[in-house]
């Protein structure tokens, strides 16, 4: 797989904060196959790394111009206009971050990854703005449990309900303050890319 080819084919897509959301998401994704994989906490039958990514990278691929108003419903459709595809594994992972625009039925750990991670890329990028540096590598974790737990109008868009389900035991199994721990420090890790 050719990841240049998706990145310009986003790039091209999506407005510049959608991207970067895109691309945060997807270090999210690889910070957790990371830790679970490192922790015991996934089986053969989940996806591949570069699945996992590769959904985090393309989930609002159809999120914008004429794709926009039926988002999450035209990713193929959206990924076609750039000659590309992805595999039944990954669409299936796009549609788990919105079940309840694609009726899809969250299973695999995988799929609870993207779903609970994805309003927490735009939580972690709130907390890192009102920072008087605006620099991710200052923001502290206890910082944005604490706005995700006890601010609920601090960036009131967050579906911070989505985001607790790292937590169930059914899914992944993760305590809030890990799961959160685990995706700020992957947004570090490309800070510079996402120009935070």
């Amino acid at each position: 797989m050719d990841r240049q080819k998706y990145v310009d084919a986003a790039k091209k897509q999506l407005e510049p904060n959608v991207f970067n959301h895109s691309l945060a998401l997807e270090a999210c994704m690889g910070g957790l196959y990371d830790y679970l994989s490192a922790n015991g906490g996934l089986t053969d039958t989940e996806p591949k790394k570069e699945d996992w990514m590769l959904a985090g990278l393309l989930h609002d691929i159809d999120y914008s111009g004429e794709f926009k108003p039926t988002h999450p419903q035209k990713t193929l459709e959206a990924l076609a206009k750039y000659g590309l595809t992805i595999s039944e594994t990954v669409h299936n992972l796009i549609k788990a971050h919105a079940p309840d625009l694609t009726g899809y039925q969250i299973k695999t750990k995988a799929e609870w990854s993207i779903f609970c991670a994805d309003s927490l890329t735009g939580l972690i990028t709130a907390v890192t703005l009102v920072y008087p540096s605006k620099k991710l590598a200052d923001v502290k974790l206890s910082s944005v449990v604490k706005r995700l737990l006890k601010e609920p109008r601090f960036a009131a868009g967050t579906r911070r309900e989505d985001i607790k389900k790292c937590a169930d035991p059914s899914g992944l199994n993760l305590p809030i303050e890990k799961f959160v721990e685990i995706c700020l420090n992957t947004m570090k890790g490309i800070a510079v890319e996402i120009g935070y």
